[in-house]
Parts: C-alpha cells; structure tokens; sequence
C-alpha cells in the first residue's frame, strides 16, 4: 500500500461520485465510490491507482465495460474510474505508465489508462482522457488495486487437475479454447473454475467462462493486478497460484487456466518456464491461428518442460491447417466441438490416457466436409 500522500484530497460531491462511469477494472467500487480526489503537480501515478479521467476526445475505444459488464458508450465529458497500467496489445496499443496527471488514453475497454507508444496500423487514434485526480480516502491515502484484492487465500488441502491453455499470440482463440475445455469438463460431471491469470483487464473472457458452465470464474483482477504487463514476475505468480487455490476452495475439482497474449511476450515467456508455474498444471493445450505458429509452440513449451496434449485455435478453422499440423505434430489438433465433448476434455485434463496422433472429433469431420465453421475463436480479444 501507497503510504498517505501531504496533498490535500478534494472531497467528490455525491452528485460527481454518481456520474462517474466505473469500469470492470475497478468494479469492486460500483457500490462504495470513493469519496475524494488527489491531484497537483507533485502526483505522480503508480501501476494499479485508480484514476477519475475526463472523457476529451472518442477514438479507437467508443465504449467502456462496466462493472456489469454492460459496454456503455462514451461522450466527450464523460468521466471515467480506471486503473492506471502498461498495456501489451501487438494487434492493438502498446502502452506505458504516464509519469504525471496529464492528458493520456483509454488503452483498453475494461478499463486502463496509460500512454499509448506505439499501435498497430489498423487501429484508429486512441480515446483520450484527462486525469482530474487519483482516487483517495478522506485522509489521503490512495485507492489501489492492490488494496482493493480479495485477502490471500489458505492452501487447500486436496490437488485438483489443472489444465492451462496458451497460445501463440492475442486472437489465437485462447478464450474460446478454454470455454470449450469448461463445457466438456463440466458435461463430464467435474465442477469446473476458471481464471484468466495474465493480460489486460476486460470481463468479455470472464462472461465466456461463465456462460460455459463455469462453477467459478475468477481473474487476475481479483488478485489486485489491473494488468500483467510490466509487473513483477513474483507477483504474476502469486496471483496466479491465488487464484487457482480460491477456485478449489471454493469446491472446484478441475481448474482451466488462461494464459494471455503468446509464448514470446516477456512475462508469459518467464512465467511458463517457472518451476511453481510448472508444479501447478498438469498439461497444456496450444492454441494457434496457423500450422506453422502451433509447430513452434508445442515444440517452445516441450523444450521448457511443459507437457502439450493438444493443439486447438484459429487454425481449426481450416481444414488444411489441420492437415498440415497433424502431418507433423504427434498430439491431438481439436476444434470446439471437440474439447467441449466430455470424453475428449477428461483425457487432456488427464493426459496419460490421452492416445498420441491426430484425435479427428465431430467438429473436425464438419469441416472436413465442407460445412460452415463459427466464426468465434478470439472474438473477445478483438473487442478489448
């Protein structure tokens, strides 16, 4: 916790503390706001503040999510509480800390306020804001995404089979790969949690977790973190093993973890290969957007120890591409279809009875024959 600042807080009026528009981010303050504000020259913004930020231009992001997940659109005027933190995005923003209270951007739907360095060449100018201050008590003490974590869970006391899914970059149907895992596993009777454990704050990954049948769904924003990039290696860890431990307590017997972004972003690359990260998943299912891009994932996450079982994502949109990885992969490649059948998603949750080789499940034979394939892998991703 940030020690309490000598700025004088400016107190919000009960009029301002019900205009501001609040973020999923942030969204353990949609009932009790805060009260009062920090602001002046000599404030300086740490990772994970939450910030009130004046809506002055609509760029590439014309909506934010809400606490409720609802995406609500934004007016130049609209005032905002978001979360100070960098951004990782190839296909969007990349995006630093600022080092004042001047003007930056909403980098990210869910929530997040930063500096936008570089962008993609198909996103438009990014939404701008301008602070009017970091949110604080009445004695000036900020509010913090730290302060607002769920407190650190107790060990259990019983294993429960992990299953984590990575990818080889944003929109490579990570999401939509491990809701399809938590609708086999929980057809197959297990009471499945999820948790997203790195990445970007935004709900879209959350509600699809739930609205497969997930028991429980939790993300890194629970445990205090608004996003990964930039933070700590030994915090992501601890995040991510608390989360996975409040799954279990919570009646979990089979977790689905996410990982974000692709095996060559900074964190994600040290994460996997962490002898604790490793402890705590029992297999891997790759997911990849090309044949070429699953070939070098399964062969990076094997070479760091990692046990891969299958090969899954954008690819399986194509029946070449299936062809081609299972031409030169010794794992399963599975569509939706697939992992959502329980068989299929009890034998990679447990992969020594998973048979090596191309597995060729319904969804694959549609394919194969020609019928339409839903055009759902990394919708989420696209929309933060």
């Amino acid at each position: 916790m940030t020690a309490p600042t000598v700025c004088q807080p400016t107190a919000l009026t009960e009029f301002q503390r019900a205009a501001l528009k609040v973020s999923y981010t942030v969204r353990a303050l949609d009932v009790d706001r805060p009260t009062h504000l920090l602001s002046g020259p000599d404030i300086r913004p740490n990772p994970g503040d939450v910030v009130a930020a004046e809506v002055t231009e609509v760029g590439r992001h014309t909506r934010v999510e809400l606490a409720n997940g609802r995406r609500a659109h934004l007016f130049p005027g609209d005032v905002l509480l978001l979360a100070y933190a960098a951004r990782y995005a190839p296909d969007q923003f990349e995006a630093e800390l600022p080092l004042d209270l001047g003007p930056c951007h909403l980098v990210a739907a869910g929530g997040i306020a930063a500096e936008v360095r570089t962008a993609h060449d198909a996103m438009a100018a990014p939404t701008r804001i301008t602070p009017i201050g970091i949110a604080a008590t009445a004695a000036g003490t900020r509010v913090t995404m730290e302060g607002l974590a769920a407190p650190t869970p107790a060990r259990p006391m019983r294993g429960v089979p992990t299953i984590a899914v990575v990818g080889t970059a944003m929109n490579a149907g990570k999401t939509s790969t491990g809701a399809a895992l938590v609708r086999g596993l929980t057809a197959a009777g297990y009471r499945v949690g999820a948790a997203k454990i790195t990445g970007t704050g935004a709900g879209g990954d959350r509600w699809l977790f739930a609205d497969s049948g997930a028991a429980g769904v939790l993300d890194f924003t629970d445990a205090g973190m608004a996003t990964t990039y930039r933070m700590p290696l030994d915090r992501i860890m601890e995040g991510a093993r608390d989360l996975r431990d409040r799954l279990v307590l919570d009646g979990a017997d089979a977790v689905v973890l996410e990982i974000a972004d692709g095996v060559m972003q900074p964190e994600t690359a040290r994460l996997l290969a962490r002898d604790d990260f490793q402890a705590m998943v029992g297999s891997c299912v790759f997911a990849a957007g090309d044949a070429p891009g699953a070939l070098y994932g399964v062969d990076r996450l094997r070479a760091i120890g990692l046990p891969v079982v299958a090969v899954s994502g954008r690819l399986t949109a194509s029946p070449l591409a299936i062809r081609e990885v299972a031409g030169v992969l010794d794992v399963g490649v599975h569509g939706l279809t697939g992992l959502a059948d329980p068989e299929v998603a009890v034998r990679l949750l447990r992969p020594a009875v998973e048979p090596a080789g191309y597995f060729h499940d319904a969804g694959d034979a549609l394919r194969l024959a020609g019928e339409p394939v839903a055009a759902a892998q990394g919708a989420s991703e696209r929309s933060a």
